[in-house]
């Protein structure tokens, strides 16, 4: 048995895993879903990390850390803390030393991706995702995400040298699978995964992503 600890993206939502966490239970496996204080305009990294280490607790066995999205800042923090054996970035926002995630933006190239386009929530993120999803989503309004955050620079020198994949989403609206394919070959050094899904594959797409967290090297 190995525990998968599930960090997510902007807003911070353990609930956005809440069909991820059942099917790896079911696998025979640990599942935690990670609350992160996004709407606390003051939490930074360090914040991130210390939710992330408290609802894992000590696990015993093998730990997967799996950041989505600006989860990817906080989830090598993690791994490396706690002697990971794998690290998983989904859709994620892939960091290098010293570079917050304000800063990755441009650093990343993504800039020049996104280009001019206007943000639309239903277009970019929920245009795959179930429509009673998407209405339960929308009626509960738009996740707060506090600024620190994004200015903190991330810490680690290197990231953790253990395992490590990159999943990219065939349809991501937001992150680009072209965009995110060269972004985990330059900073993972590894192929890319695929995943049919746009930004959001926990809720698009959960089986396939269970499958893929699953199907470990």
């Amino acid at each position: 048995m190995a525990t998968y600890l599930l960090i997510p993206g902007a807003g911070g939502d353990a609930r956005y895993w809440r069909f991820v966490t059942p099917l790896l239970e079911a696998a025979g496996h640990r599942a935690v879903a990670v609350g992160l204080p996004a709407s606390d305009p003051d939490a930074g990294l360090d914040a991130y990390v210390a939710a992330a280490l408290e609802a894992v607790g000590q696990p015993d066995g093998e730990v997967v850390v799996v950041g989505q999205s600006l989860g990817g800042f906080t989830a090598p923090i993690v791994a490396e803390q706690i002697g990971a054996s794998a690290l998983v970035f989904v859709a994620a926002m892939i960091p290098k030393p010293g570079e917050s995630a304000g800063d990755w933006w441009a650093t990343s190239g993504f800039t020049e991706v996104w280009g001019d386009q206007e943000m639309d929530v239903v277009e970019h993120f929920f245009h795959d995702v179930p429509p009673e999803v998407v209405r339960v989503e929308l009626d509960r309004g738009g996740p707060e995400q506090g600024d620190r955050v994004m200015a903190d620079p991330f810490p680690l020198r290197a990231l953790p040298a253990i395992p490590t994949r990159g999943i990219a989403a065939a349809n991501d609206r937001f992150f680009p699978v072209g965009f995110m394919d060269r972004l985990i070959r330059d900073r993972l050094g590894v192929e890319p995964q695929h995943i049919a899904s746009g930004h959001l594959p926990a809720l698009a797409n959960p089986e396939g992503l269970v499958e893929l967290l699953l199907a470990r090297p």
